[in-house]
This record gives structure tokens, C-alpha cells and sequence, in this order.
């Protein structure tokens, strides 16, 4: 029974694969058929498109060929080309300005807080001695110079003093020796205390003047020779050379503002015959504001400027006279005024001899 079942399942299983085979024929047929068309028109519309591709490029360089045309074209290209230049060096020079502004900026910010800083520490270093940040006197004299911040280290409240005395008081009788109108120097003292740059008031009294510039003298911590050099100076009182090899030993300050006070003392020496005052009578009266032991500073004139803040002048009693000499040789201590005359008289006398390394004065 198998045998009869088994060979119509082989027919029909030989008539599908038969069949099948067929279909399957007919199909590649058709697929190649329709992947040819395909291919065929994709070729002809790649043919086309390169045509036409080809006709845009001819009739463009056709068209650039023509001279109207190019040299528009190459009027447009120079003129992008030179914009593009002016842009790219507008960039670049507003790029270097802004690195100069910046610069600049940077630069005046930093001075200015260099400057604050040295105003800050100045200041701090001046409460700590007991003086306020505008006062003249009493002050060490490398700080006034070192605030007035100018290019001249010499004291303003002396140029004021001298160059009014050379202008208007030259003749005027008895200069460094009257001892002027005290209300008046009081005055003045409270004036370049609050302004160190002030100008004397039109009309002032030469006599007062020259007593302002001897207290501010006086005032100063020590004096314009210093101590160190004060026992060598009177040594060396009689030599101009060794006068001159020690002074150059003074700091920048004290040698210059000495240089410039002797020349104006000089100036007025030399009108001696009006004013009454030859070399020898103004060191009489400027020795003890210019030369001074440590210890035994010419309070005298402290008067002047300790009435004011209430302190009274420390063993001077103002109703007194005392000069500056009775001031410095106190009971027990030995000086000689003498000495100090010869060498400020000297200082005086060979000014021109013993300042030649600085920039002398010259007063007109």
C-alpha cells in the first residue's frame, strides 16, 4: 500500500519543481529585461545632464571671454580683494590701538598706585614721627623734598622765601638779624603748614621773610651740615679744598639746599652797603640755624610755630631775650660759636669755589 501512495506524491512533487522551475525562469527574464531599461535611461539621463552641464560651462567661459565681461569681473574681484584688505587691516590696526589704549591704561593704573602706595607709606611714616602729612616745619628735610615730588631737591617754602628776597628785599636793612613782626611770621607759619606750596602774600616785610627761612631752618630735625659732619667742618673751617671734600659727603638734599641758602646769603652780602649785612654778620646770624651739635637744637625759635598748637616752647620763656647763641651753649656744654661763624662765613665767602660740583645758583 506504501507503493501506491508514494508515486502520485512523486508526480505531484516533480510537477511543482517543474512548474516552479519555469516561473522562476520567466522571472529572471523579466528582472534583467526591466534592470536594463533602468540602466539604459539612467545612462541617457546622465548623458543628458552632462550635456547640459557641459552647454552652462561653454556658454559661461564664452561669456567671460568677452572683454566687457571679463574686465568687469576682474574690476569686481580687485574691488573684494581691496575690501577684504581694508577690513583685514582695520582689524588688525584697531587691534594694535586697542593694545596701546590698554597698555596706556595699564600704565597710568599701575603709576597711580605706586603713587598712592608712596603717599600711603609717606603718610604712615609721618603720623609715626608726630607731624601731619602737610606740615613744612619741623619736618625731616629728605620727606619735604621727597613729597614735593619735583626734579629740584630744595625745599619750596625756601625758594619762596629767597626768590621773594631777591625780587623785592635785596637792600632791605638788617635781613636774618631783625627778628620781624612774631604775629605776622606766626602767620605764615600756620600758612605753609596747611599749604607747603603757598605764596607769599604781596607786600610782606622782607625782614619777616628772612625770619620765616631761618625758623624753618631751625625747625628741621637736623641740621643742613648734619651731626656727623659737624666737628670735621670746623676743622677744616680754614681750607677751602677740605670744606669742599666733606660737604660732598652730604645727602643729595642737605647738600643742594645748602648750596642754594649760601648763594642767596652771597647775593645779599654783596649789597651789604644798603642793607647793612657783609658775609661775617650774616654767619653770626645764620651759624646757629645751620650748624648744630645732636642734642642741642636752637629751640629759641621754636616759639613761632609751638604757640600755635598750644605747646609751650620747651625752656624759653618768650618775655626773655635770648639769642640763638645763649640757646645753643647751654650751662655745662662747651661750644665754640666761633668756629661755626668762620665756617658758614666761608661757605659763604668761597661759595663758588666750594659748590662747583653742583649746579650753582646764579641770582640775576
Amino acid at each position: 500500500m506504501s507503493s501506491d501512495v508514494s508515486a502520485p506524491w512523486h508526480d505531484r512533487a516533480r510537477g511543482f519543481f517543474s512548474s516552479s522551475g519555469g516561473r522562476l525562469k520567466e522571472s529572471g527574464k523579466n528582472a534583467g529585461a526591466f534592470v536594463g531599461e533602468v540602466a539604459k535611461d539612467a545612462k541617457g539621463n546622465v548623458t543628458e545632464i552632462a550635456g547640459r552641464v557641459g552647454s552652462a560651462v561653454k556658454s559661461r567661459w564664452v561669456l567671460l571671454q568677452q572683454p566687457s565681461v571679463r574686465h568687469a569681473v576682474q574690476e569686481r574681484l580687485i574691488e573684494t580683494a581691496a575690501s577684504t584688505g581694508s577690513f583685514l587691516r582695520k582689524g588688525i590696526t584697531g587691534t594694535k590701538d586697542k593694545v596701546v589704549v590698554g597698555k596706556t591704561k595699564v600704565e597710568e593704573v599701575a603709576k597711580k598706585t605706586a603713587q598712592r602706595s608712596k603717599s600711603i607709606i609717606t603718610d604712615m611714616e609721618r603720623r609715626q614721627k608726630g607731624f601731619s602729612s602737610t606740615d613744612a616745619f619741623g619736618v625731616p628735610i629728605e620727606i619735604t623734598v621727597q613729597r614735593q615730588q619735583s626734579s629740584r631737591p630744595v625745599p619750596n617754602i625756601l625758594i619762596k622765601c629767597a626768590e621773594y628776597l631777591i625780587s623785592t628785599g635785596v637792600n632791605s636793612q638788617n635781613l636774618f638779624k631783625s627778628e620781624g613782626d612774631k604775629e605776622v611770621i606766626q602767620q605764615l607759619v600756620v600758612k605753609y603748614n596747611e599749604d607747603p606750596d603757598a605764596s607769599l602774600p604781596d607786600g610782606t616785610n622782607p625782614l619777616d621773610v628772612a625770619i620765616l627761612a631761618k625758623c624753618y631752618l631751625a625747625s628741621i630735625p637736623e641740621p643742613l651740615t648734619t651731626f656727623d659732619l659737624y666737628e670735621e667742618l670746623k676743622s677744616a673751617c680754614t681750607s677751602v679744598q677740605a670744606m669742599r671734600s666733606i660737604l660732598e659727603r652730604l645727602p643729595s638734599a642737605n647738600y643742594m639746599t645748602l648750596e642754594y641758602i649760601t648763594a642767596l646769603l652771597l647775593r645779599i652780602s654783596q649789597n651789604s652797603h644798603h642793607n647793612k649785612m657783609d658775609a661775617r654778620s650774616l654767619a653770626i646770624e645764620m651759624a646757629p640755624v645751620l650748624m648744630w651739635q645732636k642734642g642741642r637744637n636752637p629751640e629759641f625759635y621754636r616759639e613761632y610755630w609751638n604757640k600755635l598748637s598750644g605747646s609751650p616752647p620747651k625752656n624759653v620763656d618768650p618775655t626773655v631775650a635770648i639769642s640763638a647763641w645763649e640757646m645753643l651753649a647751654e650751662e655745662g656744654e662747651t661750644d665754640d660759636p666761633a668756629a661755626t661763624i668762620e665756617v658758614v662765613q666761608n661757605l659763604i665767602e668761597h661759595h663758588n669755589a666750594i659748590f662747583t660740583d653742583a649746579n650753582e645758583t646764579n641770582w640775576r
